[in-house]
Parts: C-alpha cells; structure tokens; sequence
C-alpha cells in the first residue's frame, strides 16, 4: 500500500514537471472520451445481451404475457442489486450530474461509474420504457470526475472533464460528434472558448472512433435523408412545430404530475408494485412502449408502418390512414406515460430516446393526415422533424435537436425545416414549462448552472465557507461591565452576537453602539445587553442562496450577518470575506 502511494506521488510530480496544465487536460480529455465511450457500448450491449436472452421460443409462445411480468421482474432486480450492491440513490443521470456541478464543485462519487451500468440494462432489457443516454452520461461524467480527482485537478477542470465525458457518451451513442459537443455545452452551459472546445472536440471524437472500433459504423438510426426540403412545405412544418410544442408541454407535464403521485408513498416496494403493475398493463396493451422503442423509430423512417405495428395485439386495419394514425398517436401518448411509471417504480433510465421515440410517431402520423387531405408532403422528413420538435421542447435543447437529427442521417439539407420547428417548439414549450426535465429542480431551488458567468459564481460558492465563528458571545441579561470584562476585551470584533442559554440568537451589539459608555462606569451595572442589542437581518443555513446572502448585504447596509439553522447560531459572514471569496471563485471560473 506504501509502495502503490509512493509511485502515485511520483507518478503526479513527474507530470506536473514535464507536461503543461493545458497539454494534461488534452490528455485527460481523450481518455475520458474513450471510456465514456467504452462505458456507452458496455450499456448498450448488456441491455441487448438481456433482450435477446429473454426473446427466445419462450416468448414467442407466451409473448403478450411475458410483456406484462418481464417489467415487474426488471424492477425487482434493480431494487435488490440498489439495496444489497449499491446501497445508495443512483438518481437520474443527468439531472444528478448537474446536482453535482452546481453544488459539489464537480465531485461525483465513484460509486456511480457501476451503478447505472448494473440497473439501466436490467431496467431497458426488461422492457422498462426508458433510454439509455442518461444512464450513459451518468457513467461517463463520474468517470471523468474521478480521473479529474485521481490527478488532482480543480474544480473548473473538473467540470470541463464531465463535459468532455457527456460528449463522450452521447458522441458514442448516436456516432454524432458535432451534436454530442453542442449538447454537453448547452445542457451543462459550459464555456464555449478556445480552452474547453478543444477537451470537447477531442473527448468527442475519442468516443466516436471507440464506437467505431467497437462496433462499426452501424448506427441507431439507419437512415439517409432521401426527400429534400421543398419551400411549399414550410406552412405543415409550422403545424408540426406547434403541435410538438404542445406534445412537449404535455410529456413535461405528465411526468411531473406522475412523479408527484409516486412520491406519495414512502415505501420503495410499494412503489415498485403500483408501477411495476401499471407498466405491465401498458406494455400488454401496447407492445411498442417495450424498451426504448428504436425499432418502431427506424421503421417509421424506412416507411415500414406495417412493421413498426406489428407488435399490436389487435386487429387493425392498416389500410385505414385514421386507424394507424390514432394507434400512433396513442404510441406516443403513453410513452411518456410508460416511461415515468419505470422511474417512479426505482427503474434507471432517460428520457432523451423517449422524447425521440413520441417525436417519431407524432411527426409520422401528422405527415399521413397531411398526405390523406390531398397535399403531398415526405413522411419520412415529418418523422425526422417531430423528433427535433419533441427533443428541443422537453429537453429545452433546441440547437442540440437540429445538429443531432442532421447528424445522424446526413440530413443538413433540412436544415430550415430543422431550425423553424425546433424554435418554435422551444419557444411554445418555454413559455409554459420554464425548466426542462432535467433542471426543474435545481432551477426552484436557485442551484442552476446557466450561462451567466456572474450569477453562476454565486451558485458556486458554499456558505458553509463564508461562515466565520471568531466572535465572543453575550447572554441579554449580562450588564454593561461583564460584557466589557468578558467579551469585549477578549474579542478582535466589533460586533457581539446575543445568545440564550439554547444558543439561540436574539440580536447583536456593536462597539458603535456602546462606545460612549465603555469608559463611563456609571453604566457598568445599570446597562445590561438587552438594553442595548439590535435585530439584525438574518441569513438562514441550508435556505438562503449566496444570491439572497448578497441581497440582504444590500438591503440591511450591515457589513456582518449572523448565519442561523433553525434559529440556533453558526456565525456570521461578512461582507468583506464574501467580496474576497467571490472574486477568487470569479478568476477561477474564468482563467
């Protein structure tokens, strides 16, 4: 054990010797590209390993309800390998990752490099409705946290590596680099200068020639754009725009209100059985929702709806351009339905695939209604745009949604299409839902990383650090004289917090206010603390943001505020040490 700390210790002076900050974290950038690209195939293989296993002769005898038991039986699994293996919350991957970059500086526990490789595939490969993008980020951006802490970088390195890391995975998982790096700066607001776009461009491109290695050049979506974008169009792709704005209002809604009712019952099991019952019904009812759903997505853009319904147990008239159109449409509908059942009953997953997956079916079965009335419009653009539309209003991505659908089939000739229904969808959405899935939590609680570089400094700095304990106390009913004995000659302040016997705080006093009656001894006994205390504004511990610490500096004029957790004293922080840690964090954020 020695032995191994001291060739480590020798290993980090060796580099801190002969290789440059900058040319290090060039290094560290490719090797978390790769491993989060290793991390991505290792999910996506394991979940196909445990999909084929089960689709033997068995299912095919006892398909429809082997569909309603293989969920339940997931989400057994996940919930026993979570309390005997893990033994903590995994949480949704990128939602946790930005948790991490907001309020941990980066730091990511090494736990979550193997938890979501162990549950997301059991979770997906028994038929939980969900992605594998986010469990994917997930992996890489502890992966990259770790490295980063392994060398001994900062925190602004840190977060430049979970960046590299998600375009990593998501480069690795659609084989589209570009994409990947716009959407690792768009989802986690990173600095798009010089200095990180390289890490990017090389973890991005590290991960695509893993992919490339490790499986060819096969990709999820096997589609060449064949239609061109005609201008007589624009007019439906409006249409399409707004009706993915609405579908997107309705995917976010839907999954917060499902979630809410899930976190009415505190027992995990119980949640598993409710969810676990309701996902089987659904899948048993409709196949498709089975898994994350590519095979239904590459089928409506091959034009293959016959094939993409296949799995309907039910008597449909394919012929029939309204009776496919509502099987769609109720496709996607309960995707989102499905898909949040398997989160809230402990499954692991993401929600990016699924947004491409009631993307598809909304824009497929748009276009058929648009061909049936007369008009003559590409099915298989429609499918390539709703998916845009879904992409940019539930994950508040829209750039990411253009660059990802023209990407992954070659379609930068719908380039216009792409940008109209992608911002329109955005915007719509936006006006209604102000936080995607992914960021609605941290935004109520002011914790968001966003682009702005001042507020983000803000979010950044702990109170905990702010906080200092060098004051002597007083007790309100101490007179003037054992004040002065006690506190003020033994005190480098000039501010005295006034305790009760619980510590809680009543008030201060400072050496302003009594200085005319230190050198009068008349008032040594006849003055006592609380005759001359004040009330002071005061900063609550685990509630007040850094943002709000600053405001009540403003409003109060005080230059110390006491620092209270359930009305029990910590301390006070002063105006001068916030001014000092802001501008450090400031330089760090921005060098």
């Amino acid at each position: 054990m020695h032995s191994t700390k001291h060739i480590y210790r020798k290993i980090l002076i060796w580099r801190y010797k002969h290789i440059s900050e900058r040319q290090f974290v060039y290094i560290l950038s490719i090797l978390v590209g790769f491993l989060a690209g290793l991390g991505t195939y290792i999910l996506k293989e394991l979940t196909y390993l445990i999909k084929e296993g089960l689709a033997g002769n068995l299912i095919k005898e006892y398909q429809y309800t082997l569909y309603f038991i293989f969920p339940i039986i997931g989400f057994f699994l996940v919930y026993y390998i979570k309390k005997l293996v893990i033994k903590k919350k995994i949480g949704h991957g990128i939602s946790t990752t930005l948790h991490a970059i907001s309020r941990r500086n980066g730091i990511i526990k090494r736990y979550k490099i193997f938890a979501s490789l162990l549950t997301a595939p059991i979770t997906v490969g028994f038929g939980g409705s969900a992605g594998l993008q986010g469990p994917a980020v997930s992996t890489g951006a502890a992966l990259g946290s770790n490295i980063a802490q392994l060398f001994h970088m900062n925190s602004k390195t840190r977060m430049l590596l979970i960046g590299c890391a998600t375009a990593g995975a998501m480069s690795s998982m659609f084989q589209a680099p570009i994409a990947a790096i716009i959407f690792a700066v768009e989802i986690f607001s990173l600095d798009l200068a010089f200095a990180s776009l390289i890490p990017l461009l090389l973890a991005s491109v590290s991960a695509v020639i893993s992919s490339y290695f490790f499986t060819g050049t096969d990709v999820l979506f096997g589609f060449k754009l064949v239609d061109i974008f005609e201008v007589k169009d624009i007019p439906f792709y409006i249409v399409l725009a707004l009706l993915t704005g609405v579908a997107s209002v309705y995917f976010s809604k839907m999954y917060f209100g499902i979630t809410r009712f899930f976190e009415r019952f505190q027992s995990p099991l119980k949640r598993l059985i409710i969810g676990g019952i309701a996902i089987g019904i659904m899948l048993y009812l409709i196949p498709p929702l089975y898994g994350e759903g590519y095979g239904l997505i590459n089928n409506l853009l091959q034009g293959n709806t016959a094939e993409a319904l296949k799995d309907i147990p039910y008597n449909i008239e394919l012929q029939n351009v309204y009776v496919v159109v509502l099987m769609l449409l109720l496709i996607g509908i309960f995707k989102a339905i499905a898909m949040t059942t398997t989160f809230a009953a402990g499954g692991v997953g993401g929600i990016f695939i699924p947004t491409l997956f009631m993307g598809s079916a909304l824009g497929n079965s748009i276009a058929k209604v648009i061909n049936h009335l007369g008009f003559s419009v590409s099915e298989s653009n429609f499918t390539l745009i709703g998916m845009t539309g879904l992409m940019a209003g539930v994950l508040h991505a829209p750039l990411t949604a253009i660059f990802l659908i023209a990407e992954i089939t070659g379609g930068y000739e719908l380039f216009v299409p792409l940008m109209l229904v992608s911002a329109i969808s955005y915007a719509f959405t936006k006006y209604f839902i102000s936080n995607s899935i992914y960021t609605v939590e941290l935004a109520k609680k002011g914790q968001l990383i966003t682009h702005n570089k001042d507020k983000n400094v803000l979010m950044l700095m702990r109170i905990d650090k702010l906080i200092e304990t060098n004051f002597k106390p007083v007790k309100p009913e101490m007179t003037l004289g054992e004040m002065l004995k006690q506190s003020v000659s033994k005190s480098k302040r000039n501010i005295f917090p006034v305790l009760n016997d619980e510590k809680r705080f009543l008030g201060n006093v400072l050496l302003d206010d009594i200085r005319h009656m230190m050198f009068d001894q008349k008032y040594y006994k006849s003055t006592k603390v609380a005759d001359v205390m004040k009330s002071a504004a005061e900063i609550i511990f685990h509630e007040d943001s850094v943002e709000e610490v600053m405001q009540k500096f403003k409003q109060s004029g005080a230059w110390n505020l006491p620092v209270v957790k359930e009305g029990v004293y910590l301390g006070f922080i002063s105006k001068s040490k916030l001014l000092t840690v802001y501008r450090n964090k400031l330089v760090e954020v921005t060098s």
